[in-house]
């Protein structure tokens, strides 16, 4: 056997299994490294829905305690006849339902009682009498939610004074439908998402029918039409370093254009949705690029082949193959304006706003800058409150993502 020989049976021999073992053991190191990478994200992921659900759930329920009131030795002094009207709501905002909840609240659970209840006590005392003007003549039993510092004591975390009228109290747990119906409030026992819930869709379906056609008709002309010269150059370039730049940039923009300029109405949607559409479109526009560059040529080649005009071509053929990929980009885009709140608050959308929005062009504001001032609440009631308004929030992207996701499956073609 000469060298070459000698040479090749130990390269086919020895070393191919010593390198072929390497190989596989690299394999394995790679799977384990991706694997443990996918661990990872879900450990977080699990980490934070499991923090947030703990803190949050309790900003679902409210704690009602049974209180007795003899309403005719109260000093509250109403006829029947007129919570039986059309102006009753009015009525009862005037009738002082607080000093009657405070009485009654010392007088059940001794000094201190009247901190057992609240503005929403005070509220819920009013629909009860709204829905039986009857207990006016009479002693009743009624059961009310607690106010916020009591609402807390409940739960094991408050002021230990307010604790021991708690333990005197006969209480229970219910579900707060008014945290998912009224809007925000200076009370943590009577704030809700609903204000800020709807300007966020206001603002999202502004967004929506601005940047995505917009940003759609830019990609296909700069992909099917525009000619390769200097300025198409120039564009490309502008618009992928603004898919970069810092959100509060185009807060800055939105403000000196929209606000100072344009003098449209401040903290509105309408103002809110067209400087997140000024921040969406970039996005869209690159995806919407990349996925019409992805349509196979032979597409356009059959078309043109058999007399289709170029406006045919695109619109009738390349669109619709590449719909489901510039949806995936409206998804990303609409996902990253939904949670901005920087741009927002340049725009004024931090503004104490205590009723729903009826159109894009009033006052409003969204839950991301809702959680934010939240947060920065001294009062402990707003702690669970903040954490039921970002499970809120996360519920709301998955739909609006559920929705986006299900759009491009539905147009999705395969060749």
């Amino acid at each position: 056997m000469n060298s070459a020989d000698a040479a090749l049976s130990r390269w086919t021999g020895e070393d191919m299994q010593k390198r072929v073992a390497r190989r596989y053991a690299a394999e394995r190191r790679f799977r384990f490294f991706g694997f443990a990478a996918v661990a990872l994200s879900v450990a977080f992921l699990a980490f934070l829905l499991t923090n947030m659900a703990w803190k949050g759930l309790g900003g679902f329920s409210q704690t009602e305690a049974r209180v007795v009131i003899d309403f005719p030795k109260s000093n509250l002094i109403l006829d029947p006849a007129t919570l039986r009207g059309p102006q009753a709501e009015e009525t009862l905002a005037t009738a002082g339902l607080d000093g009657v909840l405070e009485q009654a609240g010392i007088a059940q659970f001794g000094e201190g009682g009247g901190a057992m209840f609240g503005g929403a006590s005070a509220r819920a005392l009013g629909e009860q009498l709204i829905a039986d003007p009857d207990l006016l003549g009479r002693k009743a039993e009624l059961w009310l939610p607690v106010s916020s510092k009591a609402d807390v004591a409940a739960k094991g975390d408050g002021d230990p004074a307010v604790e021991k009228l708690i333990a005197k109290a006969e209480t229970k747990r219910v579900f707060n439908p008014g945290f998912l119906t009224a809007s925000d409030a200076t009370d943590p026992s009577e704030v809700g998402v609903w204000g800020a819930l709807k300007g966020s869709f206001l603002t999202i379906l502004v967004t929506m029918a601005l940047a995505f056609p917009i940003g759609v008709l830019a990609a296909l002309y700069l992909e099917e039409f525009a000619t390769r010269n200097r300025w198409t150059d120039i564009i490309e370039v502008s618009i992928n370093n603004l898919a970069a730049v810092p959100s509060i940039i185009f807060g800055l923009l939105g403000l000196a254009v929209f606000l100072n300029f344009m003098h449209l109405p401040r903290s509105a949607p309408l103002v809110g949705g067209l400087t997140l559409a000024l921040m969406t479109m970039p996005v869209i526009v690159i995806a919407g690029r990349n996925a019409i560059k992805s349509v196979p040529p032979s597409i356009r080649d059959a078309a043109l082949g058999v007399g289709a005009s170029k406006m045919q071509v695109v619109f009738h053929h390349v669109l619709p193959l590449a719909l489901p990929g510039i949806l995936t980009g409206t998804i990303i885009g609409m996902a990253r304006a939904l949670g901005e709140t920087a741009p927002l608050l340049m725009i004024g959308m931090r503004a104490f706003i205590a009723s729903p929005p009826q159109g894009i062009s009033e006052p409003s504001s969204v839950l991301p800058v809702q959680i934010f001032l939240w947060s920065d609440e001294v009062d402990r009631g707003f702690v669970e409150k903040t954490s039921a308004a970002i499970i809120v929030l996360l519920i709301f992207m998955l739909l609006m993502n559920g929705l986006a996701i299900y759009l491009r499956n539905k147009f999705e073609r395969r060749w």
